[in-house]
């Protein structure tokens, strides 16, 4: 994923492909456990395991998979930002545009983090006049999903545009099965819960597969950032430290 070349220290160098299998191979090793937890704990009537059930599950809330989702999002955030201050260099009229998605994808870091979808539950449904109710905040929130989509749309369009056609169709691909996650398969799992109560087997399939399309649309989407960088740029280094005069280049490798 990244090593430390022989001049000592200064600087890593990341290769976007490793960097994507590494991130994927984290990203389903979380999935399965939170599968196996779960199936644990319908299947033989075990609900917490000394709490390892809830220190894996996938839907869970300040626990592994939701700081490795949290990580996910940051590493996004900082990649954009460090692509913005590149682009604002180079008088690019496109710099502005990455430092908003690196502001926006630092935003979902903590309000996967913080869990800010669910203190707005409340407020939310307060709103539409339906303070009474219980249950999974998650349907109201969707329309918030909706609503950014089709600002970004309208925002980024020229924008996606102007993209090389590999990189457009990574990040179409990353938002797709990001957004399809949190927007389209929350929406299903909340229908079910609101029908069959969410303690079964099922909603936690549904639940497992809108985790696992987020992840996976983040991780499509750093994959192509990287790679973005690389045959953009050409050289991009990441320095630890004060650079040395003696030291080689390094270039982020595709």
């Amino acid at each position: 994923m990244l090593r430390i070349r022989e001049d000592k220290l200064s600087t890593i160098v990341f290769k976007p492909s490793a960097v994507a299998r590494v991130l994927g191979a984290v990203a389903l090793f979380f999935v399965a456990l939170s599968t196996a937890g779960q199936l644990v704990k319908y299947l033989t009537g075990h609900d917490e395991l000394m709490g390892l059930l809830s220190l894996t599950y996938v839907d869970d809330e300040w626990n592994l998979p939701t700081l490795f989702s949290v990580l996910l999002l940051a590493v996004a955030s900082a990649f954009l930002a460090a692509v913005s201050v590149l682009a604002r260099k180079q008088k690019d009229r496109d710099s502005w545009r990455w430092a908003m998605l690196s502001f926006g994808f630092l935003y979902l870091a903590f309000d996967e983090g913080l869990a800010l979808h669910e203190r707005l539950a409340a407020p939310l449904r307060a709103l539409l006049g339906r303070s009474g109710e219980s249950g999974p905040p998650t349907s109201y929130l969707a329309i918030r999903g909706l609503i950014a989509a089709v600002v970004l749309a309208l925002l980024f369009s020229g924008f996606l545009r102007r993209l090389p056609a590999r990189t457009r169709f990574a990040f179409l691909l990353g938002g797709a099965l990001y957004l399809g996650g949190a927007v389209v398969i929350d929406a299903l799992g909340v229908s079910w819960v609101v029908a069959h109560t969410e303690q079964n087997l099922t909603f936690v399939f549904i639940a497992t597969v809108e985790e696992a399309c987020e992840m996976a649309g983040v991780i499509v989407f750093i994959h192509a950032l990287l790679r973005y960088l690389a045959d953009t740029y050409g050289e991009v280094r990441f320095l630890l430290g004060e650079p040395r005069e003696d030291a080689r280049s390094r270039a982020v490798g595709a």
